[in-house]
């Protein structure tokens, strides 16, 4: 109780924003970011962070059926920290038990120019003789209080569970007594999948917020429990945990981010977000992030360097040429597995290249890709093994997870088939010349045999390291490769947590796309679902892309995404609609990675409204307007106030579609100033239906 007293106490800072300790960096702080908000995250690291005898520390676990809220404080400790670069202090706080031997350290990294704070926490058995049983850890576990009378408010989105609602958002008030529990579905362990299984979160409270991020690419659980009165418990971590350490064995928690954000202005919250995540989340190659990429997907039906030639005949340069498994045409041996037909590319489990349909490998085609500019993506599915004949179900069946979900499963948490995924994936790296490593991961999930294959007293371990398996491999190939891009893909979106985004981009954010170019069958489905994935992930993901397959202007425009293209095939009759649409999403792209995201509409999967929204780089004054009048729209025009320009400033207005028909304060204009737009607002008027405007302004 004494614990419980002293959070409440503490976390009450949060919510009246009194902090008055100066803040780390602010000199080197943008403008973006507020004063008070760098200061209520100073305070806060000293209340719960920094002094390693807290009793208020923002994690926890039972050892010994003990609280570490009791003893952590006493146990010896020490604290060092060390500068990573200009913008990130790490510090580590390190706890020892002398009687059992077990050792906790807290990594935390704190960031001089962002109101954030992330940490991971490492158990370590330095003992003789196996722990006692180390039970519900909490990577995350604070306690809150109101300090108004407005009531806590949850925002976020859905995971993706390959439906028009993925990544749908919601707002949950967080009343008395109420208790909200997130999780992927119980059987999954991929780390965004199913409604409730997206690992973000903006808490919204009076007069400011807080965001939580749970970087676990595993099975996670959050809650959100609120007492009878102002309380409110938050508390994340990885869902199951009940196990011994055995000597020299080390286990981790989920990384956990926060950050602190001031007002009452989500949108904006959301957006300081964005800027971190760009500043220091999206990964870098020679110091630069990740930019727009425009792809094709190539197949196994046809000769690959002919098929990209025509697009680059017609005036279309790619980045990036996919290969995918190819449904029975796959480019590892699929012949021998129980599954037949389009499903034989589930036969995985041999990773190499099938010499009958490729005798020479993909070294050819990528030495010719490269030639021309453009990288090669080439998908993978290691850790599912769907094919017992495959190479691995053969060689190493000891390496196999029991019972799988299409397959078995390979255990990244054994330390030799770790290492020989690790040489094996690097041998095809360089001997293929792959640019891009996709890796998906199908069936429901490893959750099941992760479990089923736990002892009683070991409940968790086979999960815990099998995760940090995952990031070794991923982590070692980019060690070896630093020029090596990573496309995260779990069937879709679903593994899309901070840990896995530090490391990877989403090219594909759902399955859930046009896959035959029906428009009469996918129109109000897939294309105005694809409008409502947008408008819920921008808000938390800068680079997602999605998977097109028709040139229709409607479609198409529903896609425009940092990640553009893939199922568009080219052919004679639609060869000058496909490079417009590649030259439009070329301009689109950027302002949808690197700017602030508005939404100018409420979310809604209606057919019968508009949906809009505006990216806006205000160090560059540029910006787009994007809006979409759906299938069954009886209002054919719409104004929308645009958000963070320059009142003074002109900027100028250029339509995709028609030049100067851009109507503001009842008048079609080309030209007009930021107050303009801002207050009297930009008039949209599309005459057809279903139809799309694409508008981008530029300030002189």
């Amino acid at each position: 109780m004494r614990k419980h007293l002293y959070r409440r106490h503490v976390i009450l800072f949060v919510v009246l924003f009194l902090s008055i300790v100066p803040a780390a960096g602010m000199a080197q702080a943008n403008n973006f970011v507020k004063l008070r908000e760098m200061q209520q995250r100073d305070r806060w690291l000293q209340d719960h962070l920094l002094t390693p005898k807290t009793a208020s520390l923002p994690f926890s676990f039972l050892y010994g059926e003990q609280d570490s809220g009791d003893f952590l404080p006493v146990w010896r400790n020490r604290i060092r920290q060390e500068k990573l670069d200009a913008a990130r202090t790490r510090h580590i706080l390190t706890w020892k038990d002398r009687r059992t031997g077990l050792e906790v350290n807290c990594a935390a990294v704190v960031y001089s120019d962002y109101p954030v704070v992330e940490w991971t926490v490492y158990l370590t058995n330095t003992g003789k003789t196996a722990t006692p049983i180390l039970k519900d850890i909490q990577a995350l576990d604070i306690q809150m209080e109101r300090g108004g009378d407005d009531e806590f408010l949850l925002h976020g989105i859905k995971g993706d569970f390959c439906t028009a609602d993925s990544f749908e958002p919601y707002q949950i008030p967080l009343v008395p007594d109420l208790v909200k529990n997130f999780a992927p579905p119980p059987y999954s362990g991929k780390s965004s999948d199913g409604p409730e299984g997206w690992p973000y979160f903006n808490l919204q409270i009076p007069n400011g917020g807080l965001m939580l991020a749970v970087g676990w690419p595993g099975q996670w659980a959050a809650s959100f429990t609120r007492d009878n009165d102002d309380g409110l418990r938050i508390k994340a971590g990885q869902q199951l945990t009940n196990l011994v350490l055995q000597p020299g064995e080390q286990i981790r928690t989920p990384l956990i981010a926060l950050v602190f954000w001031e007002g009452t202005d989500v949108i904006r919250a959301q957006n300081l977000w964005r800027r971190w995540y760009m500043a220091h989340v999206i990964p870098k190659v020679n110091g630069q992030p990740q930019g727009p990429l425009a792809q094709i997907q190539v197949g196994a039906s046809e000769d690959n360097i002919e098929y990209v030639k025509k697009f680059l005949d017609a005036g279309i340069h790619v980045d990036l040429c996919w290969r995918d498994a190819g449904g029975a045409h796959t480019w590892y041996p699929n012949r021998n597995g129980p599954y037949k037909g389009n499903d034989s590319w589930l036969n995985t489990g041999t990773w190499e290249i099938d010499p009958e349909r490729y005798p020479k490998g993909f070294r050819p085609f990528s030495d010719w890709v490269h030639t021309q500019g453009m990288k090669f993506v080439l998908w993978f599915e290691p850790e599912r093994v769907g094919d017992p004949n495959s190479w691995l179900g053969q060689n190493h069946p000891e390496w196999l997870l029991h019972p799988g979900s299409v397959g078995l499963i390979l255990d990244e948490g054994n330390p030799d088939a770790l290492a020989w995924l690790i040489n094996h994936i690097d041998g095809m790296i360089k001997s293929q010349g792959i640019d891009w490593y996709r890796e998906d991961m199908n069936g429901f999930g490893p959750c099941q045999a992760w479990r089923k294959n736990d002892a009683p007293d070991r409940q968790g371990i086979t999960e815990n390291l099998y995760v940090q398996g995952h990031l070794t491999f991923w982590d070692e190939l980019r060690c070896r490769y630093p020029h090596l891009r990573i496309d995260s893909c779990a069937s879709g979106g679903r593994r899309n947590d901070l840990e896995t985004m530090r490391r990877a981009v989403p090219l594909l954010r759902s399955d859930f796309t046009m896959l035959d170019g029906n428009m009469a069958n996918h129109l109000a489905e897939v294309v105005e679902g694809n409008q409502c994935h947008t408008y819920g992930l921008s808000a938390w993901l800068p680079f997602h892309g999605s998977c097109v397959s028709t040139a229709d202007p409607y479609a198409a425009r529903s896609h425009y995404l940092p990640c553009f293209g893939a199922g568009l095939r080219l052919t004679p009759k639609n060869r000058e609609a496909v490079r417009r649409v590649y030259d439009e999403c070329r301009r689109v792209a950027p302002f949808v990675l690197e700017g602030d995201y508005y939404p100018l509409t409420p979310y809604s999967r209606a057919s019968s409204e508009w949906m809009a929204w505006q990216f806006n780089r205000p160090a560059q004054g540029d910006g787009v307007v994007q809006a979409f009048r759906r299938t069954d729209c009886t209002e054919g025009a719409q104004t929308y106030r645009l958000r963070g320009l320059d009142p003074a400033a002109v900027y100028t207005i250029t339509n995709f579609d028609v030049e100067g028909s851009t109507t503001i304060s009842g008048g079609s204009v080309s030209r007009t100033t930021g107050k303009n737009l801002m207050g009297n607002g930009l008039t949209v008027e599309l005459n057809e239906k279903p139809g799309a405007a694409v508008l981008v302004y530029q300030r002189q």
